[in-house]
């Protein structure tokens, strides 16, 4: 009897998920997972804890590395033919990333804040505290890099630098470039954010309900992120795009909903500081603010608005809020499910927050749940 073609030793192959199985750390999989609450093992690699967290619409691109480290630890120097936006999930610490001239470029970091790796630098990651731990994730290209090159070493013992993609001292300090585009396409050229809690964002009226935006180029990469903001008692319209945009809750609390055919199926995530979840490849999804306060989120993918690196992911972002009857990828909230608007008041209803959609959404059709 002939095997399955996916047990055929010399056909699919996977040299990314290979690798994360020789790694010998825990693999996370799901839809959405609470970074704050993944499991964690010593990993050689790096010298401290850590995990691996392939997400199901991570795509072909992306994954993200957990690391822990422990009171006063600190992890090997790491130099590496990849890229990576590091999300500081809690604690404080600094990280030190070498030149290819030998220059040096330090910096501190604490809750919330971001920042990129420069391609192919020396560099390391330091826990400033004697009593409290860090986690950082990392969201990162390895799985590209590794499927196309199948070679180990030629990604992590590689020597060519990238001088041009490294920075000056100022890219590690907090301060940065802004460059105006247009609301949505506006973006803050950095390799370091202290704290996206407080970072400042603009307006974009056409994601929806009074909501900013930022969008980052980091070190110059490929990888992309941006920053969002929901005011309280509103959402944003429903859209989609490819697989791989790793969207972490930062401030505070609510849900997204997710659907292929609305009528059928819809998959709720509920989230906070901490939880992850990707979006599968054009899955309609919606994201919906629950708390008292106003609520972040940070969105991490391959390809961005400097680079898209695809075709697919330079339409996202040339359509990110266009009418999918116009051939882009938003819902107006005057198309979206009636279902859609009813779940969120039920949910305000059970935290005492009030609906301020109502200048977005005709809610008189609608019957409130008393809070």
């Amino acid at each position: 009897m002939n095997k399955p073609l996916s047990e055929h030793p010399k056909l699919l192959l996977d040299p990314y998920m290979a690798w994360t199985a020789n790694e010998g750390v825990p693999v996370t999989e799901d839809f959405g997972v609470d970074l704050l609450k993944c499991p964690t093992a010593h990993w050689p690699r790096f010298g401290v804890e850590g995990g691996i967290v392939n997400l199901k619409g991570r795509g072909d691109f992306v994954s993200i590395f957990v690391l822990d480290l422990k009171p006063g630890a600190h992890t090997s120097p790491q130099k590496h033919l990849f890229e990576e936006v590091v999300y500081v999930l809690e604690g404080h610490g600094s990280t030190t990333v070498e030149s290819s001239d030998g220059r040096k470029h330090s910096f501190e970091w604490g809750p919330k804040s971001l920042f990129a790796l420069p391609l192919n630098a020396r560099y390391q990651h330091f826990n400033a505290s004697g009593q409290e731990c860090a986690r950082l994730a990392a969201t990162n290209n390895l799985c590209i890099m590794l499927n196309l090159f199948h070679n180990d070493s030629f990604v992590f013992d590689n020597p060519y630098e990238f001088p041009e993609r490294q920075g000056s001292q100022k890219a590690f300090s907090g301060e940065g470039e802004f460059i105006p585009v247009r609301p949505g396409r506006n973006m803050w050229e950095t390799n370091f954010v202290p704290d996206l809690a407080a970072f400042e964002l603009k307006e974009w009226k056409a994601r929806g309900a009074g909501g900013s935006n930022m969008m980052f180029v980091l070190a110059d990469g490929t990888m992309h992120a941006h920053i969002s903001q929901m005011p309280v008692g509103t959402y944003k319209k429903g859209h989609r795009h490819g697989a791989d945009f790793h969207v972490f809750a930062v401030t505070g609390q609510g849900y997204s909903l997710l659907w292929y055919d609305i009528a059928k199926e819809m998959v709720r995530v509920d989230w906070q500081h901490g939880v992850v979840f990707a979006p599968p490849d054009q899955m309609f999804h919606q994201h919906f603010n629950t708390s008292p306060d106003p609520a972040r989120y940070l969105a991490v993918a391959f390809g961005g608005l400097r680079y898209p690196f695809t075709a697919s992911k330079k339409h996202v972002f040339m359509g990110m809020d266009v009418n999918v009857q116009d051939g882009g990828c938003q819902i107006e909230y005057e198309d979206q499910d009636r279902r859609v608007h009813e779940i969120f008041l039920k949910e305000l209803a059970k935290t005492g927050a009030k609906s301020k959609m109502s200048q977005f959404i005709d809610e008189s059709t609608y019957v409130k749940t008393p809070a």
